[in-house]
Order: C-alpha cells, then structure tokens, then sequence
C-alpha cells in the first residue's frame, strides 16, 4: 500500500506543478468503461480535462472498477493520469486523435500505459499491470496485460442537452 501512495503522490506532483506555470482551462467528464485486467471490469467515474492549447492535454481521473472475480462481485477504486499528445500545426483534421499516455492505479495494482484517443472522448489503451505486495481480488491476481476502452462524456454536452 505504501507503494501505491507514493506513486499516487509523485504522478499528483508532477501533474500539478506543470499547472502553475500557466493558465489552463478545465472541462469536468463522465467516465464509463471496459478494463481487462485478468478478469473483466465495469468503469464508472469522473475526470478532469486540463490544456492550455490543443497539442499536449492532461487528464485526471478518478472511478470505480466493478465486476465479477470468482463468482463474487467486487468493486475497486481507480485513480488514473493521462497526457493526451499531438504537434501537428495548422491541421485541424489530425487533431481528431492524440496519442495518450499514462499511468493508472488501484489499491491492488499499478499500471502505465499507452494508446490513443478520438477527440478525446474515446480512450483504446493497453498496458501492464504490477500487481501491489501479494494483493489480489476475491483469491484473483490481478496482473498482466491491460486493456481499457473508455468512454468519457463531457458534461456541457449533457448541460446542454436539456437546455
């Protein structure tokens, strides 16, 4: 567990002290999604959309990994940092995916990992997993490969929806 705090706490440090060197503008999203993490897992959460321009964008997360283990359901929380990455200038069409990476962890694994994002919104990623002491869900080892697709819902587009 003490691994898990301090790795939360370096990424938290990171992420933030490039914040203060200027102004960045947040957007709130809903998160709901799909993890392979040697069982299958339902997402449901929150995450906080950062950028000052539109070439490198930061993402902070925070959601609750729901599923089956052994014929038991379980739930786990999920923290997760991205940086969403893309130079191509005055090109307005290739700006519709980033490359993403990151990093993400539970109380029972941490996990970097890579893939790309559709405008943000759709994530397909994949990583490994290290699983943290000898932990695991409902007697499951939770380590390996790691798959995620997630879809992350802005919510002005739902504000504006009922308008």
């Amino acid at each position: 567990m003490k691994h898990a705090r301090f790795a939360i706490t370096i990424l938290s440090i990171f992420f933030l002290s490039t914040f203060a060197k200027a102004q960045y503008t947040m957007h709130k999203m809903i998160t709901i999604g799909y993890t392979y993490q040697n069982q299958s897992f339902g997402e449901l959460g929150g995450k906080l959309l950062f950028l000052k321009n539109d070439d490198v964008i930061y993402r902070l997360g925070a959601t609750a990994m729901m599923g089956s283990a052994n014929s038991k359901f379980a739930i786990m929380p999920k923290v997760s940092a991205d940086v969403l990455l893309n130079f191509e200038k005055n090109v307005d069409f290739t700006h519709s995916y980033y490359f993403l990476v990151g990093a993400e962890g539970t109380n029972k694994y941490v996990a970097p990992k890579v893939g790309v994002t559709i405008f943000g919104i759709l994530d397909v990623t994949g990583g490994y997993a290290f699983p943290i002491g000898n932990s695991g869900i409902n007697g499951k080892e939770l380590k390996g490969v790691n798959v995620n697709f997630t879809l992350n819902i802005p919510t002005v587009f739902i504000h504006d929806m009922f308008k």
